[in-house]
């Protein structure tokens, strides 16, 4: 099976490659007033460079155990990474909507390689800290939404906006090369769990990672243009989503200290989807005097729910090769339903001229997440994914 690299060392690189999987999306935003001006994006348009990385994600995911089979966790992970850092280096010379749009597609397809694979990589290599090791890696992911979304207007003012969105291929580089000096020498394995397409749990986990997935695109693609149209500029927007994304990680490393001390994950889930519910109800109501309130509890909920949901995924497979072909059919559905929220928003914005309605449709997408919560009991370790 290769070496097994020590626990440290899979933290760091679960930190490393996870840093570089939300840039391409998270520097949109801030940045969509600039690149409709430069570039004619409609509103649609601009969505769908949020939406394209996440619809790839969840079409490329669902090859998550094929990709074990054939081409193994490390080889997989370090295709991922080249061709973020490809998507991202290429968009220095981009001159064109459908040019910056391809990229996003590209990026997303590298996206999705690493995250239906690097659950069975943590699984493997240290099963008994998975939990911790996931909520590491989804904290990596939000760190690097936390930083490209800050520094995105602010660059853009001093470099222009494609170094500004070019440079992200920089980190993902060294990450790449961390991940082949540091990884081990994991191969494919001789079989691989089939996606499991008969079992109505993985389908409540899919629907249920879909939903709360889908708050995080709506919010890193639109928040910045929803309080620009309120009349902030765009540095403060880009800001504000910098300081969204902070109370995620902070969120996320809240859920990697605490959740083993909650084998039964209802109440954690309860816990952060009010939040993100009362972080919706502060945008619908008054976004210009709650706008604090709102990031608190937008951050603390998605950056909680995001490691939690994949934590009661990973709770559900009992092997690697299980964690590999769960993950990949929850995140390859989830995604998918995840990726028509900021399109769906961009038509709202297009047709009423306001994200008000948006929000309500991810309040109500809440509510239903609240109900679903409730059938995520705790399985016993001797049961399958099969029985559960």
């Amino acid at each position: 099976m290769g070496d097994t690299p020590s626990k440290a060392c899979v933290v760091v690189l679960a930190l490393l490659v996870g840093i570089n999987l939300r840039p391409i999306m998270a520097s949109i935003g801030p940045l969509l007033d600039v690149l409709q001006a430069e570039l004619g994006l409609s509103n649609l348009q601009g969505g769908l460079l949020t939406t394209l990385p996440v619809m790839m994600m969840g079409l490329f995911a669902l090859a998550g155990p094929w990709l074990q089979r054939r081409v193994g966790e490390v080889r997989g992970v370090a295709m991922g990474m080249t061709l973020i850092a490809a998507a991202c280096a290429v968009r220095t010379y981009v001159e064109s909507s459908a040019a910056l749009i391809a990229s996003a597609a590209v990026g997303g397809v590298g996206i999705a390689v690493i995250q239906s694979l690097m659950p069975a990589y943590i699984k493997r290599n240290h099963p008994h800290s998975a939990g911790m090791l996931m909520g590491l890696f989804t904290t990596g992911i939000m760190a690097g939404a936390a930083l490209a979304a800050a520094l995105a207007a602010p660059s853009a003012g001093m470099l222009g906006w494609n170094l500004t969105l070019g440079y992200a291929a920089l980190p993902a580089m060294i990450a790449l090369i961390a991940w082949l000096l540091a990884a081990g020498h994991v191969h494919g394995q001789a079989s691989a769990a089939a996606l499991p397409w008969r079992s109505g749990r993985a389908w409540l986990l899919l629907v249920f990672f879909g939903i709360g997935t889908g708050a995080y695109t709506l919010v890193l693609a639109w928040l910045p243009p929803f309080f620009v149209e309120l009349g902030w500029p765009a540095r403060s927007a880009g800001y504000l989503l910098g300081a969204l994304t902070i109370t995620e990680v902070i969120a996320g490393l809240l859920v990697s200290a605490l959740i083993h001390r909650y084998p039964d994950r209802r109440r954690p889930l309860a816990l952060v989807i009010l939040l993100l519910i009362g972080g919706l109800l502060c945008l619908m109501t008054a976004p210009l005097t709650l706008y604090l309130l709102a990031v608190l509890c937008l951050g603390l909920g998605i950056g909680a729910l995001f490691p939690l949901s994949l934590i009661v995924t990973l709770d559900r497979a009992r092997s690697p090769a299980e964690a590999g072909s769960l993950l990949a059919f929850v995140q390859g559905g989830g995604y998918l339903i995840a990726a028509s929220m900021p399109v769906v928003a961009g038509m709202v914005r297009d047709q009423l001229s306001s994200l008000h309605w948006a929000w309500a449709v991810m309040a109500i997408g809440a509510g239903l997440l609240l109900v679903l919560s409730t059938w995520l009991r705790p399985v016993s370790p001797e049961r399958t994914l099969a029985h559960a």
